[in-house]
């Protein structure tokens, strides 16, 4: 457990004064006392002994600032990753110089259960995090039964709801932004590539949803496991009699790249390669010449870059992309902490804003379940770079 303030010492130092161990026995003989001398004075006063104030245990309490817990892994595989995000909350209590609030850091890789047990005990009003939607499981049911919301960083919208707030980015947000950008360039047939498993049932959903919004057609998608075999099988497996002018690719940038020159090969290169959100937090995203003139859609990366520089000059490393997450989630309990009454429960009711809140990526809001609405841009790799072509509206209705 760590704090990301100082701690004030609390009572007094447990020093006692010394007792008087004897008494100076004065002679009433005259003969006894040197000629000239002074006359003796009897000792002065001492001041009564204090007892020291008791020591509690834990870490001290606060009355003049809230109580916040980070909820993050701190060892095992992912201790990279809580580190960051714990560096990203200090950065914001620097950055917005609050003395309200007080963060204190739970290792999940101990027992996210336990850990949110710990924080409640420790009288933590609201928790920012976990990262993993499985540990986001484990700690909603703890913090509801003390009426103490969850914002978490998962981006698995299944476990929103119940005092469980999801912050992370979601892959059908970013389709739906990237779909409906194609569409305004004349793009009306969509087929995928999606990877077995959750997340890539998740984006066909997500895909499917979007392209009927947009009055547009899916002409095929098809699952592949992550190989360059399967992804070759899958690329086969399109009609040909089903044209399509552009493909979501639902994976890493990594496993893209090794898909496109499959579907350029087969459709030619005039089909437009599409991305989702993981490219945003993907480092290999730029080193791969095969997606250059691909479109993702994610959140803004403006005020990113001068975080990253800020990071670097106080930590010493690069910060993980989504970082922010922890950035902005300080930032947004800065502000409700304006109208928190210390040693009150969290205001939930605040979360519900529809104006929203602003952070280093953009402007978002919670909606009914609990998900994060982010405004999202969209971007397109140049030659290594990420080129915005689409800007994220700067606060919702735009």
């Amino acid at each position: 457990m760590a704090e990301a303030v100082a701690k004030p010492q609390r009572g007094m130092s447990l020093f006692r004064m010394a007792a008087m161990v004897g008494a100076l026995a004065l002679s009433a003989c005259s003969t006894l006392i040197p000629r000239g001398a002074p006359p003796v004075q009897p000792p002065p006063e001492q001041p009564p002994v204090s007892e020291p104030a008791p020591v509690e245990p834990g870490i001290p309490q606060d009355t003049e600032r809230h109580r916040v817990a980070l909820l993050v892994p701190m060892s095992g595989s992912n201790a990279g990753v809580g580190q960051s995000l714990a560096n990203a909350t200090q950065l914001a209590l620097l950055d917005t110089k609050s003395e309200k609030v007080r963060i204190t850091t739970y290792d999940t890789a101990q027992g996210a259960a336990a850990a949110a047990r710990k924080a409640i005990a420790d009288g933590n009003r609201l928790i920012l995090g976990p990262l993993l939607a499985e540990n986001v499981r484990q700690v909603t049911p703890i913090a509801r039964a003390a009426n103490v919301p969850v914002l978490s960083y998962s981006n698995n919208i299944a476990v929103a709801g119940e005092g469980a707030f999801i912050l992370g980015y979601t892959p059908n947000q970013s389709i739906d932004r990237v779909v409906a950008y194609a569409k305004s360039r004349g793009m009306t047939q969509f087929a995928a590539l999606v990877p077995r498993g959750l997340y890539g049932e998740r984006a066909s959903d997500a895909l499917l949803k979007a392209v009927r919004k947009a009055d547009g057609q899916v002409v095929s998608i098809q699952p592949y496991d992550r190989s360059r075999a399967s992804m070759k099988a899958a690329v086969d497996e399109i009609p040909d009699s089903s044209p399509y002018q552009a493909i979501l690719i639902a994976d890493s940038a990594g496993n893209a790249a090794l898909a496109v020159p499959m579907v350029r090969a087969d459709r030619g290169a005039d089909v437009k390669i599409l991305g989702t959100e993981l490219w945003n937090t993907d480092s290999a995203v730029g080193d791969n010449a095969a997606l250059n003139g691909a479109w993702f859609a994610s959140v803004p990366d403006g005020l990113y870059r001068q975080y990253a520089t800020k990071y670097r000059q106080r930590f010493g490393k690069a910060p993980y992309r989504l970082s922010t997450l922890g950035y902005d989630s300080v930032l947004l309990a800065v502000r409700v902490a304006r109208d928190w009454p210390v040693g009150e429960p969290f205001p939930t009711t605040e979360l519900m804003d529809e104006g929203g809140f602003v952070g280093l990526d953009g402007a978002f809001r919670f909606n009914r379940n609990g998900v994060a609405q982010r405004a999202l841009e969209v971007q397109e790799i140049r030659d290594g770079n990420m080129v915005t072509i689409s800007p994220a509206p700067e606060r919702f209705g735009e």
